[in-house]
């Protein structure tokens, strides 16, 4: 993979393998791991595991393909992404209040992102 999309899905594919990563085959979570985590390519995958890179291939396809389904189904990434943009406007906001409003709420703010992830 290359360029800009590339690093554009890799980001996405994280975030997803994040939140439903454990719902996959250990066979499909390790081919992720390697191609996404740790930048193997299809070639060295496919030595590692003695098949063709095109089973390496059909196999993250795939496992993609299943990690998109199951965002589609429950949002939790998109969700978790509108919170963490609130989280955001929320603190910029407090930035403009008065000195001693800010305190208080920025303790309660940091709470919110510990309980966030």
């Amino acid at each position: 993979m290359h360029g800009e999309n590339a690093l554009e899905k890799t980001n996405r594919i994280n975030v997803l393998f994040d939140f439903y990563g454990s719902l996959l085959t250990e066979k499909q979570q390790t081919f992720l791991k390697c191609y996404y985590h740790d930048d193997y390519s299809l070639g060295e995958i496919a030595d590692d595991f003695e098949i063709s890179r095109q089973a390496v291939y059909e196999h993250l396809k795939r496992s993609e393909q299943i990690l998109e389904e199951y965002e589609s189904k429950l949002g939790l990434a998109a969700r978790h992404e509108r919170l963490q943009e609130g989280l955001e406007q929320l603190e910029r906001q407090i930035g403009e209040l008065p000195a001693p409003w800010r305190d208080a709420l920025r303790t309660t703010m940091e709470w919110m992102r510990k309980e966030g992830t």
